[in-house]
């Protein structure tokens, strides 16, 4: 039975282009690389001396760089196409990650870390319309999950390594290697990845692309999105906190529960949304049942004091994770077919951005007024908002009508 799972797993895989693989591995290089951000907050009040106050503005200015550099990155793929803009985030953003160790006033770290994160995430919008522009068709979930899997054995990895380069060679030590494996990943990407091995199937080209600031139906989905990934991040910010303040559980505790969600994407995502594929739903229909799972969990926690809950929470948000994050950018691929590719997915990136801005901070002061248990119903709340807004692009899809012939032309 365990050698029929193990093959499943592995079918699971089969049928993804070379150049998809290639584009895993330099993400996954690229991810890995970038260890110094989950070690920033300790680097900043321990190495350089700031208070918890001038590290959340720090954070701040991380996440406005965050929203920046996706847009420009939207920008520059629509006007000078996907793989010069990743060559060009990766190669720059090394270089800036090894000057970053140098700035030491408050805004000089603040601006170093905004003109960071605007090179950085130019990547962003750019991977995700790469691979739709290697991907055939029908692969187009499962390659867009391969890439997931890679960021997330990147964002695994990274900290594990980055945590014996600061025991090692400090803080700057960290710097450095941010710095070259992003250089090696942009020159991986010259090297192994080339514009031209795009898929030949793609034979519509739009002579008069569709403004993705007109586009009601895709503005619906990402304010739905920002609601998902507000909710989403708490998981990330917030709920550690209430791990080890409610159920004292130590960070070691902590870790594996956090380590747990890794683990169950890793081994289950890509046959998930294998099996998901072959059902006879839509895209929209699959994020909204992840929407709905991520808002569950919540109430779970809040349903029982009892410990092992929390297990089972995070074993339910992961699963709507792994449903609705593959499945969202699926829809965004597919409709960004619409119009400028680029600025489609530059929102799409923005909406979990955003989601960095204002959710963690937000669930903070929740906590501080009104406790645990009024913030997770309102995330609860929020949850059934996001699935309103989703019912909502269904019915606005319903009323679509097709667009005229004149628009296209093969090529």
């Amino acid at each position: 039975m365990l050698q029929n799972l193990f093959k499943s797993y592995i079918g699971s895989f089969g049928g993804l282009r070379r150049e998809i693989w290639l584009l895993a591995f330099i993400t996954f290089i690229n991810r890995a690389g970038t260890m110094v951000i989950p070690f920033l907050s300790l680097y900043l009040t321990k190495s350089r001396g700031f208070s918890l106050e001038e590290v959340g503005w720090i954070l701040s200015f991380f996440g406005l760089g965050s929203v920046a550099g996706s847009w420009i990155g939207g920008k520059l793929v629509d006007s000078i196409g996907h793989y010069k803009t990743m060559a060009r985030s990766l190669l720059i953003s090394g270089f800036l990650f090894v000057l970053l160790q140098f700035p030491v006033s408050f805004w000089g770290i603040c601006g170093g870390i905004f003109i960071v994160m605007l090179f950085a995430d130019a990547f962003r919008p750019a991977v995700f319309v790469a691979v739709n522009a290697y991907c055939k068709p029908e692969n187009r979930t499962r390659s867009i999950t391969l890439i997931r899997l890679a960021i997330n054995l990147g964002f695994s990895a990274g900290p594990a390594v980055g945590g014996l380069i600061i025991a090692g060679a400090g803080y700057n030590g960290l710097f450095w290697v941010d710095g070259i494996t992003c250089a090696l990943a942009g020159i991986l990407l010259l090297k192994l990845l080339h514009p031209k091995k795009a898929v030949e199937n793609k034979k519509e080209v739009l002579l008069a692309p569709q403004t993705v600031l007109k586009d009601k139906v895709y503005l619906v989905f990402i304010a739905a999105m920002i609601l998902f990934g507000f909710v989403f991040l708490q998981y990330f910010s917030t709920m550690p906190l209430y791990y080890a303040e409610e159920y004292f559980l130590t960070e070691f505790q902590i870790g594996l529960l956090l380590g747990l969600n890794g683990l169950l994407i890793f081994l289950l995502e890509m046959p998930l949304v294998k099996f998901l594929e072959t059902k006879v739903k839509s895209n929209l229909f699959h994020i909204l049942t992840g929407t709905l799972l991520v808002g569950f969990s919540f109430l779970l926690i809040n349903f029982t004091g009892w410990v092992g809950i929390l297990v089972v929470g995070m074993i339910f948000l992961t699963i709507g994770e792994m449903v609705a994050f593959p499945f969202s950018n699926s829809f965004a691929l597919k409709r960004a077919e619409k119009g400028k590719q680029g600025s489609y997915m530059a929102l799409y990136s923005i909406a979990f951005s955003i989601g960095h801005i204002f959710g963690h901070n937000t669930g903070m002061q929740l906590i501080g007024k009104f406790g645990y248990e009024v913030t997770w119903n309102v995330m609860i709340i929020i949850s059934l908002i996001s699935c309103a807004m989703l019912g909502w692009v269904f019915l606005l899809l319903k009323k679509e009508t097709p667009e005229p012939m004149v628009n296209y032309r093969n090529t």
